[in-house]
């Protein structure tokens, strides 16, 4: 079956198919049979001769799809593998019969193969071919004119065809397809009948016709152009041939060429390529080499910063960044290493100034109890040399500034330890520091200063230690200085006599166009290379792995300037010339910088101070340090003193402001003394209920120091001591005193008096006369309460008992009991001159004694009120004793029973002698209003029965019972 176009998707029927034949006339011409194509074309298999491994666009173009299927109509549509058929297709029974069967070859055809033909080739010769064709084709102008016949005539035949000519032929269009398979014919509407076999007939063979003419016209413009085709395959067979002879001559000529090349050059060339290639080799490797090395940098400076090897980083980094700028200069894959490098190196300042600053806060905040003075020492210097080499010498700022927080912190820490010791204060409740601070008493607040000195003192220390650390590194960076100068000047006249003697013979070598002098120079460089890596290696602060980068010069670029350059540049402190010309710090400069560590320390010694001052300014606001006694203030001056010549001994000067705060505040202290003693006394009197007090045992230890001689407070006694319950009276060298709470505390007042003149001689003449204004001044104030009844609208008292009067007489007397020792005291320490002083003790003891008086005499005039009253009713009748007398006695043992544990017996007795003269007068007064006498009489009986009454329970009383009434005296004499 002829194929028709490859771009049709259904192949076309032909008078060769296997099912549709067409009946051909004998007496025609009778093509040659020939096979068709399969049904189906399969699908490439495995086998080796049809398939490719790799891709070919030759072959690919070509493969089959489902759109180069070229079988006839029946044979699509005749599967045998289906086993039923649609009725619109010929018969409903079409190929239900169909067995798949192998086709057996027949036994009766032999085998063809090629060797068949072989005769019949050889007998068909192109010659004889083109000879023959030449003689059927006719003459040139016979040709063109039955050309042209023949031309008109196909184009006749043509259009007999119908649109299967034209270009959009598609018979997947389906009116195309109608167009070419007519339904009407296949319409199995009227079942099957002889009109519808006639209509497929008649369609095949008008189909097989068409076929006809296609073929024709193909044959007979093939047969016009055969002697074209057969001139080109003449043509082509000579270009052959000639291609052939060249090819023959070439060779012949490549192989001479060859031999002269084996047997003159190639020897010699081998020789300088392989030394060439050697020499090249050896450049790659240590280029190579030093790439690597190079490579390592970043990874090798993280493991230095991470061991806070600075300097040796910053060495690292100058060293790649020269070995960037000199020998891998232009290497691609380093084009962004330099400014990491650059960035890197910044990154490395902002690291030593973030670790200098860790380091002092470390340092600096570490337990003032670690006896170690200075923390990692080969840090700190590390540190220093890191800063130095990069100019950042804002370091002692960072130093200075972490000293003033250090100091601030030290005195928080400890008042915060001293405060958590403190159980009455609520830190719940008192929330400031500074709040809690003020709640402690002078002991704990003297030890809180105490343990502020000594940690500034260790604190001072450790600065100073770490100072001079530094200085010591800064004074080794100057003396380094001056060696490196010495040794560029070296290193420059070294250098000028190497590249006076390195001249290098420049020999150029066509092939590739390199130098072939760096092949045979290699032996005078390597001396040279290897006094370059002993240099590199001997340099300071260098890194054993950059060694290799500036080892060789082979490492160098290829180009004789660049090697000059190199070798030059490597020379012994050339790197630190390199990485330090522009960070080198002056010989002034670092002079100066030691100064500044100087001025540092003392810095520090004046940070501490004013910090104290500040702590003793902040303490003193509640007037705290004014009040202090005379023995706490000497100690806390004492304690001032010894940290001030201890600063200056550390620091080597003398700060002067916590020495201008201590002369500050004792003349405040002596200035506000008695001021604020005075305004306590007057306090303690306002509230003072003058109700007997229980005297505590250190008042009564206060008074028996003060019997002793020693008229000073007692010391505290350290450790456990044993509670004491109070005691109801004072004891005073065998006399018992009842007193009131504010006269226990003003002796322990005037004791203060005399410590701060035993503690402070100086103040002696100020402080008599101030405590003779606080004696005054407790005996006109008491005065003003007691006997003025000031007490009542003052303190709230309902009335001035008799018990408040004769505790106010008593505590009189013990204050005029203490008034010549008191004296005494002073005038041991007053210069004769000043014992005219002294008379201010006398009149303060003639004012207590008049106001014992007047108490004495208040008394007398209660009970004579009291009298005056009772017996101004008195009348003398039954029943005896009488109620007036027995009021009398009752008010008079109330009077006993307030005054009788109060007053020693001596006095009580003097004083109820002195009622009993004051009711003896009412009484006669009484009796002469009355006329009742002394007659012996019922009245007379009555009155004598009332005074036995009266005397008899007078008598009864404590320590009266010896008390001489002499009640005869209430009778008038008899005229």
């Amino acid at each position: 079956m002829a194929s028709s176009h490859s771009s049709s998707p259904v192949p076309q029927g032909s008078s060769r198919d296997v099912f549709f034949k067409k009946e051909v006339d004998p007496t025609k011409h009778i093509r040659p049979v020939q096979s068709l194509p399969d049904v189906c074309p399969k699908e490439p298999t495995g086998d080796s001769n049809s398939l490719c491994v790799t891709p070919s666009l030759v072959t690919d173009q070509h493969r089959w799809t489902i759109y180069h299927s070229k079988v006839n109509l029946p044979a699509a549509l005749n599967d045998p593998r289906l086993a039923k058929r649609e009725s619109d297709f010929f018969t409903k029974t079409w190929g239900l019969d169909f067995v798949d069967t192998e086709v057996i070859p027949s036994f009766y055809l032999p085998q063809i193969s090629k060797e068949h033909f072989t005769v019949y080739q050889q007998e068909i010769s192109q010659e004889k071919t083109h000879e023959r064709c030449k003689n059927i084709c006719p003459p040139k102008d016979t040709f063109d004119r039955t050309l042209l016949h023949t031309h008109d005539k196909s184009r006749t035949d043509l259009e007999q065809v119908p649109i299967f000519m034209k270009p959009d032929f598609a018979l997947d269009d389906s009116l195309t397809f109608n167009s070419v398979l007519p339904w009407s014919h296949f319409n199995t509407a009227g079942g099957k009948g002889n009109r519808d076999a006639a209509s497929s007939k008649l369609l095949q063979e008008k189909l097989s016709h068409y076929l006809d003419i296609v073929e024709v016209n193909i044959a007979h413009q093939i047969s016009l152009r055969s002697e074209a085709f057969f001139h080109a395959m003449t043509s082509q067979h000579e270009l052959q041939d000639y291609l052939k002879k060249t090819s023959q001559a070439v060779k012949m000529l490549r192989d001479k060429i060859a031999q002269i090349d084996k047997v003159m050059c190639e020897g010699s060339l081998h020789i300088l390529r392989l030394a060439l290639t050697r020499n090249n080799c050896v450049k790659v490797y240590n280029k190579l080499k030093l790439m690597a090395t190079v490579h390592q940098t970043q990874p090798t400076v993280q493991v230095l910063l991470s061991t806070s090897e600075f300097v040796g980083a910053l060495d690292l980094i100058a060293t790649t960044q020269e070995v960037l700028q000199q020998e891998l200069q232009g290497i691609h894959s380093f084009r962004h290493l330099g400014s990491q490098l650059c960035e890197l190196e910044k990154l490395i300042d902002k690291m030593m100034i973030a670790e200098f600053s860790t380091y002092s806060h470390s340092d600096l905040n570490r337990p003032l109890d670690d006896d170690c003075q200075i923390l990692e020492e080969e840090r700190l210097v590390s540190l220093v040399f890191g800063l130095l080499k990069q100019r950042k010498l804002n370091f002692l700022e960072i130093y200075s500034e972490e000293m003033i927080i250090t100091a601030k912190n030290i005195i928080k820490q400890c008042v915060i330890n001293k405060v958590s010791q403190i159980e009455e204060i609520d830190t719940d409740v008192i929330v400031k520091l500074a709040d809690q601070m003020r709640m402690l008493n002078f002991p704990q607040w003297f030890d809180l200063l105490k343990d502020i000195f000594s940690k500034f003192t260790i604190f001072l220390q450790r600065v100073k230690a770490t100072l001079n650390i530094i200085h010591s590194v800064v004074l080794s960076v100057l003396d380094k200085n001056r060696r490196t100068r010495e040794l560029e000047e070296i290193s420059q006249q070294k250098n000028a006599a190497k590249d006076n003697s390195l001249d290098t013979e420049v020999a150029y070598l066509i092939h590739e166009g390199l130098f072939i002098s760096d092949a045979f120079n290699e032996s005078e460089l390597t001396p040279i290379a290897i006094d370059t890596t002993s240099q590199r290696n001997a340099s300071p602060n260098s890194e054993p792995c950059s060694s290799d980068s500036v080892s060789e010069p082979e490492c160098t670029t290829d180009s004789s300037s660049s090697k000059e350059q190199t070798s030059s540049s490597a020379t012994p402190g050339g790197v630190d010339m390199m990485g330090n010309e522009d960070m080198k710090l002056t010989d002034l400069e670092l002079e100066k910088l030691a100064n500044n560590i100087q001025e540092l320390l003392y810095s520090a010694s004046d940070i501490c101070h004013d910090r104290a001052v500040k702590f003793l300014m902040s303490r003193a606001k509640d007037g705290f340090l004014e009040k202090l006694n005379s023995t706490e203030f000497i100690t806390l001056s004492r304690l001032m003193e010894t940290f001030i010549l201890d600063t200056e001994h550390i620091c080597g000067r003398k700060s002067m402001s916590l020495l201008g705060a201590l002369q500050s505040q004792a003349n405040k202290f002596v200035n506000r003394f008695h001021e604020e003693r005075k305004t306590k006394l007057s306090l303690l009197l306002d509230n003072e209920r003058w109700k007997q007090a229980d005297v505590p045992a250190e008042f009564q230890d206060l008074v028996d120091s003060i019997s002793d001689g020693k008229i000073a407070l007692p010391e505290k006694k350290s450790g456990v001591t044993e509670e004491r319950k109070p005691a109801e009276v004072l004891i005073v060298e065998g006399q018992q005193y009842a007193v009131v709470g504010t006269v226990l505390l003003l002796i322990r007042i005037i004791l203060e008096y005399c410590q701060c003149v035993d503690n402070i001689p100086s103040v002696t003449t100020d402080m008599l006369t101030r405590l003779s204004d606080l004696l005054k001044y407790f005996n006109s104030r008491s005065c003003q309460l007691v006997l003025g009844a000031g007490a009542l609208q003052v303190v709230g008292l309902k009335t001035i008992t008799t018990k408040n009067l004769a505790l106010s007489s008593r505590c009189l007397q013990l204050i005029v009991h203490y008034i010549p020792v008191i004296r005494a005291h002073f005038e041991a320490r007053l210069q004769p001159k000043q014992y005219s002083m002294l008379r201010h003790f006398d009149h303060i003891t003639k004012d207590y004694h008049d106001h014992i008086a007047e108490i004495s005499a208040k008394l007398v005039a209660i009970m004579d009120s009291l009298f005056d009253k009772l017996l101004s009713k008195y009348e003398v009748k039954a029943p005896v004793p009488s109620a007036c007398f027995r009021n009398i006695c009752k008010q008079m043992a109330k009077m006993h029973e307030a005054i009788f544990d109060l007053l020693p017996e001596e006095q009580t007795q003097m004083l109820f002698l002195r009622i009993n003269a004051s009711y003896k007068l009412h009484l006669k007064k009484q009796l002469s209003h009355l006329n009742v006498i002394n007659d012996g009489g019922p009245q007379n009986g009555l009155v004598t029965a009332d005074v036995a009454f009266y005397t008899g329970n007078l008598q009864a009383l404590k320590g009266l019972k010896d008390l001489d009434l002499n009640m005869s005296e209430i009778w008038e004499q008899k005229r």
